[in-house]
Order: structure tokens, then C-alpha cells, then sequence
């Protein structure tokens, strides 16, 4: 299958999952994530409102809030396309829809932070392979987020995805930044950055 086929038939898999396996998997991811979080001593993190049939993010904001991480969400920069801004989210934030149907933050400079100030960034997928590769929406939003994010040293990326949504090998461009990690909700992948090896946690 070509890319585009590839994400068809992924992110028609994740929608068909009923609602109590959504909120169980959601469950279950949460707890894998914090796992992770707490090992890297993350203080800022960003992650991504669920949108299209998405591992639920919400059971892992709300911990992350009780444990007084801060959470930041992603905007659309509003002159500079196809790059994203990232804002803290806390329970009273105001969110509006963007041009893309998903929920952001305000446009609030004051509650603003460049990427490299982020510890972590959980991004969403619509497919991950064996050797950590990630496909998104076809946008490259995150792609230009975490491009330089080894010479820097942050944020550390994390995907974040069902099951279902892993395959044997994905068809990548040479803009495609794998990850290190992806969470799922029975499994963590590590990923080694040299030789693209796969391990996992149960």
C-alpha cells in the first residue's frame, strides 16, 4: 500500500474500536506513559487533544496535572504554515477549533514555549513500524517540530497509539523523524537511534 492507503486503512482500524475499549486502552496507556515521564524527570511536556478515533490523551492529562506537570498543546502558527506553536493547557484554558476541526489553545504569548524548552513532546500517528518510524496526517507538523531535536537534546519525542496501528514497515521520506520511544496501550518500544533496533516492555 502507498502512504495514502496506509492511512486509510490504519486510522479505519482505530475508529472501529468500541467505546469501552477506547476508555480501557486509554486507561492502560496512561499508566505505561507515566511510567516513562516520571523515569525522564519531566517537568513541561506537550501533547495532543484526541481527534479521528486517537488513543484518548485525556485519563494521561488529568494525572499529569494532579502530579503539577505542565501540559502544553499545540496551535497552528498562525503566519508561518505547517509549523506549530506550543501553549500551556491548564483545566481553564479556553480552546478554540482550528481550520483542521481540532481544539488549540489561545493565542496567548505569555503562555508560550519554544520547543527546546519542552522536556517531552507525545505526538500523535497515524502508523508506526518496526523500527520506530512514524507516519502522521501527511501535514509534517511534527516532522519540523522535532527535526534537530538530537543535536539539541529536547524535547525527547514520544508517539503514542493503539495497538492496531502498528506495522511491519512503513514507506518513510527522508524528512521523516523516528522516534526513540512509542507508547502503546499494552507496550513500550524503545527504539535505538543507530541501528533502528526494537525492544519492548510489557
Amino acid at each position: 500500500m502507498n502512504r495514502s492507503e496506509l492511512r486509510q486503512t490504519v486510522r479505519q482500524l482505530r475508529r472501529a474500536l468500541s467505546s469501552s475499549e477506547q476508555r480501557q486502552f486509554a486507561q492502560q496507556a496512561c499508566q505505561q506513559a507515566l511510567m516513562v515521564i516520571n523515569q525522564h524527570k519531566v517537568k513541561r511536556i506537550a501533547l495532543y487533544l484526541t481527534n479521528d478515533g486517537e488513543l484518548d490523551t485525556r485519563p494521561l492529562i488529568e494525572a499529569l496535572w494532579q502530579q503539577g506537570i505542565s501540559v502544553y498543546l499545540p496551535r497552528l502558527h498562525p503566519f508561518s504554515q505547517g509549523n506549530l506553536l506550543f501553549f500551556n493547557y491548564a483545566p481553564t484554558s479556553h480552546l478554540t477549533q482550528n481550520s483542521l476541526k481540532i481544539w488549540e489553545p489561545k493565542l496567548d504569548i505569555t503562555q508560550m514555549v519554544l520547543p527546546h524548552q519542552l522536556d517531552m513532546v507525545i505526538t500523535p500517528l497515524v502508523a508506526f513500524d518496526q523500527q520506530g518510524n512514524r507516519m502522521g496526517m501527511g501535514g509534517g507538523f511534527y516532522d519540523r517540530t522535532l527535526a534537530n531535536w538530537q543535536q539539541q537534546g529536547k524535547p525527547y519525542p514520544v508517539g503514542f497509539a493503539h495497538n492496531c496501528q502498528g506495522v511491519k514497515q512503513l514507506p518513510t521520506q527522508h524528512w521523516d523523524v523516528p522516534l526513540p520511544l512509542i507508547i502503546t496501550p499494552q507496550k513500550t518500544y524503545h527504539y535505538s537511534l543507530t541501528s533502528r533496533s526494537m525492544a519492548s516492555d510489557d
